[in-house]
C-alpha cells in the first residue's frame, strides 16, 4: 500500500510541475504570444492600460469576475459593455471573434494570471459556451 502511495505522490509531481496553480506552462506560453500579437499595444507590457484611453487589466473586475463577461468582452469588444456609464475610455477595444476558441481561452487565462491577477483557467469549451450563446 506504501508503495502506491509513493508511486501517486511521484505522479502527481511530475504532473504538477509543469504547471503554475494547475495551468500549464505551455497554456501561459502560448496565452503571452496571443497577448503580445493582439492585446499588448493598447492594454501594454504590464497590463496598466493606458488612463482615459484604454483600459487596465490589472487588477480589473473584469479579469477577476466572472468567466463568460470576459469571453463576451473578448468575443464582442467594448459593445458588451452595452452603455454602462463607468466605462469611460476613448479608444473602443474591437472584437476578437476572429481568434480561436484555444486562443482566446490561453489569452485570458494568461490575463488572468499576469500583472497581479490570480485566476481560475478558461477552456476552450467555456469560449465555444459563450460564442454560441451569442448567435
Amino acid at each position: 500500500m506504501q508503495r502506491i502511495s509513493i508511486v501517486i505522490g511521484v505522479i502527481a509531481i511530475v504532473f504538477f510541475a509543469g504547471c503554475e496553480g494547475g495551468i500549464s506552462k505551455e497554456k501561459m506560453a502560448s496565452g503571452k504570444k496571443v497577448y503580445q500579437a493582439r492585446c499588448q499595444s493598447c492594454h501594454m507590457n504590464e497590463g496598466g492600460g493606458v488612463p482615459g484611453m484604454n483600459a487596465p487589466l490589472r487588477g480589473s473586475q473584469y479579469v477577476a469576475g466572472d468567466k463568460e463577461k470576459l469571453i463576451s468582452i473578448v468575443l464582442q469588444g467594448s459593445s458588451a459593455f452595452g452603455n454602462d456609464p463607468s466605462r469611460h475610455y476613448q479608444n473602443t477595444m474591437p472584437s476578437q471573434a476572429v481568434l480561436t476558441d484555444e486562443q482566446i481561452a490561453d489569452v485570458l487565462t494568461y490575463v488572468r494570471n499576469s500583472f497581479s491577477n490570480k485566476g481560475t483557467a478558461i477552456s476552450p469549451d467555456d469560449v465555444k459556451t459563450a460564442r454560441e450563446k451569442k448567435k
